[in-house]
């Protein structure tokens, strides 16, 4: 691959990565313990909010990040023509 398109191809990768890791952020520790007395307001399922992102939300939000990432990956390797050999 030639220099111009590598680079393009790792800004966007470090463009996917910064965007994800600010969700995962925001989830666990923004909704987990900065939010987590106005989410404690909110019930579902018979627990406070605040506290099941605290202790499950920020963990399936990463799993499900894992899975957006490796999808988007997937598809910036085909836009660039990238293959794992």
């Amino acid at each position: 691959m030639e220099k111009g398109k590598l680079q393009e191809y790792w800004k966007i990768n470090l463009r996917y990565l910064i965007g994800l890791l600010v969700v995962w952020f925001v989830v666990s520790f923004g909704f987990g313990i900065l939010l987590v007395d106005q989410l404690n307001a909110i019930h579902v399922g018979g627990f406070k909010l605040g506290f099941w992102f605290a202790q499950q939300g920020s963990i399936y939000t990463f799993v499900v990040l894992i899975f957006v990432y490796v999808a988007l990956m997937n598809r910036l390797d085909k836009k660039f023509d990238v293959r794992e050999d």
